[in-house]
């Protein structure tokens, strides 16, 4: 879950491979890989798949596409972009909050006890209580999700263009290569009937 068996590379590799042989025009792919890829850098934690496939059928993208441009994000990088969204967002908002790591966690500790309380208040007497949550939602969750819409939408648009011309640039070699197959294969055949014709040819002599 945190670091690919085969290693970062390889999946990398793999996603990639994945993505050029899809069966689809290139448009479609490119549109699906935009849609995927701006869900991937938004926090959407464990309804990525979904939200890529609303996405995608919004803007007619290839659904395989989506799903795999989410892997754009990995644990390794998420943590340098999350800061830097939240940051952005901080800013963007006017929010003037010290983004240390001792703050961000206590924020994480608050919600998640206000969470748990509240779980337990439907059983008992006890109010709900929100003010971790309201805090954590107006100081790290939204500023974390504007400060990542805008720059994710930036670099989604730049996958889209890169995407095109790959995709096409790959579906003509691939066409070509098949193409290249499909006349040996011919001219195996045709070597093989005419080889087949001499032998009979030869035989139907040789019985005169």
């Amino acid at each position: 879950m945190v670091y690919p068996q085969g290693g970062f590379k390889r999946a990398v590799q793999y996603v990639l491979h994945r993505m050029r042989r899809l069966p689809d025009q290139p448009h479609r792919i490119a549109r699906g890989v935009f849609a995927g890829s701006l869900v991937g850098f938004l926090p959407l934690p464990g309804i990525q798949f979904v939200t890529a496939w609303v996405a995608s059928r919004a803007v007619n993208g290839n659904l395989f596409a989506a799903l795999l441009a989410t892997f754009n994000t990995n644990p390794i990088t998420t943590p340098f972009f999350a800061v830097f969204a939240m940051s952005f967002g901080h800013w963007i908002m006017g929010i003037e909050k010290p983004l240390t790591g001792a703050y961000i966690g206590r924020a994480f500790a608050n919600a998640s006890e206000d969470l748990w309380f509240n779980v337990l208040a439907i059983f008992g007497p006890e109010h709900a209580r929100w003010d971790g949550l309201v805090q954590f939602w107006h100081e790290i969750y939204l500023p974390y999700f504007i400060g990542a819409l805008i720059p994710g939408f930036g670099l989604s648009l730049l996958f889209y263009y890169l995407t095109i011309p790959l995709i096409m640039a790959y579906q003509r070699a691939r066409a070509a290569k098949s193409k290249e197959r499909y006349e040996r294969r011919k001219s195996l055949r045709n070597a093989l009937a005419s080889a087949t014709l001499r032998l009979k040819r030869d035989t139907l002599k040789g019985g005169d």
